[in-house]
């Protein structure tokens, strides 16, 4: 069975950005795991069920239009859990309702955690490593248009590769955070 996973992807330059920042704090997952804003997270998808899931995703996207993401500042999930991640400071709505229309089709995922749309700077790293990015994004600060989401594949090797890019096509919100 395939691990997929469904992500609004962070658009360079501010990628980059956070992944060179990322990979200087020490953590080795930032060169396979591209800035992202996560809408499913990595799940196992019997081959049968993917192109059910792909039709799901798709008629999504159709259902949502695109909208303005804002990244400011940071955040932790410490102690609970050892993450530091960039704050979703405008488009959160839109966020959440295209994360429980990915999960309500015909592939599920029960979440750990409350979903929390974030963008992961730092993952199971040192103290030091967390503290470093938490305070060097202190005043991050990037808004671009959100026009698409991505169905990937994590590889035995742990790295994202996108498979297919989903258009949001129906009419633009406008809700605030």
């Amino acid at each position: 069975m395939a691990v997929h996973g469904v992500s609004i992807a962070v658009p360079d330059p501010w990628g980059a950005q956070l992944q060179q920042l990322r990979e200087d704090v020490g953590d080795p997952m930032a060169r396979a795991i591209p800035p992202h804003v996560t809408l499913m997270p990595p799940t196992e998808i019997e081959p049968e069920r993917l192109d059910l899931f792909v039709t799901h995703l798709g008629s999504v996207a159709r259902q949502h239009g695109p909208f303005t993401m804002r990244l400011r500042g940071t955040g932790s999930f410490r102690p609970v859990s050892p993450v530091v991640f960039v704050q979703v400071a405008e488009g959160i709505p839109m966020c959440e309702r295209l994360e429980q229309a990915v999960r309500r089709g015909p592939v599920t995922r029960d979440l750990e955690f409350p979903y929390h749309p974030h963008v992961t700077i730092a993952h199971a790293i040192a103290d030091a490593g967390l503290d470093r990015a938490f305070e060097e994004l202190a005043h991050f600060d990037a808004a671009f248009e959100v026009g698409e989401f991505h169905l990937y594949e994590h590889g035995a090797d742990e790295v994202w590769r996108p498979m297919t890019a989903f258009a949001l096509s129906g009419e633009r919100l406008q809700l605030s955070s």
